[in-house]
C-alpha cells in the first residue's frame, strides 16, 4: 500500500490517467508507503483535520485553500514520525503542500493503492 502524490495546474481528470496528464505539473512516488503508514496512523490515533482525511486506498483532491490548512497540521504530525522514513516523506508532502497552496487554482492528488 502506498500513496503517491501529484501537483496539478487545474482539476484533475483523476477517472482518466491520460487526460490527469495536461494538468500535471510535479509528482512523487518515492515516499508512498512511508506516507501511507504515518497518514494511516493518524486515524488510528484518532487525530482529526486535512490529513486524517486522506484514504490510503482511493483518491483524495485537496485546493489550494485546503492544502494551505493541511500544512498547519504537519507540525503536529511531525511528533507522529518512526524514523527517517516517515520523516522523508513528510518533508515531501510539505513541499508539494508549500506548492500547492502557493498556486492558485492548483490541486494535490493524493493516489492510494
Amino acid at each position: 500500500m502506498g500513496i503517491d502524490l501529484e501537483l496539478h495546474s487545474a482539476r484533475p481528470a483523476h477517472r482518466d490517467w491520460r487526460k490527469s496528464r495536461a494538468t500535471l505539473l510535479r509528482s512523487s512516488h518515492g515516499h508512498g508507503d512511508a506516507l501511507a503508514d504515518l497518514l494511516g496512523s493518524m486515524r488510528l490515533l484518532g487525530v482529526s483535520g486535512r490529513l486524517a482525511g486522506v484514504d490510503p486506498y482511493g483518491d483524495t483532491l485537496m485546493n489550494e485553500q485546503e492544502a494551505a490548512a493541511a500544512l498547519r497540521e504537519l507540525d503536529g504530525l511531525r511528533q507522529h514520525c518512526e524514523g527517517g522514513r516517515q520523516l522523508d516523506a513528510l518533508d515531501d508532502l510539505a513541499g508539494m503542500l508549500e506548492l500547492c497552496a502557493a498556486t492558485p487554482g492548483s490541486y494535490v492528488w493524493f493516489a492510494g493503492d
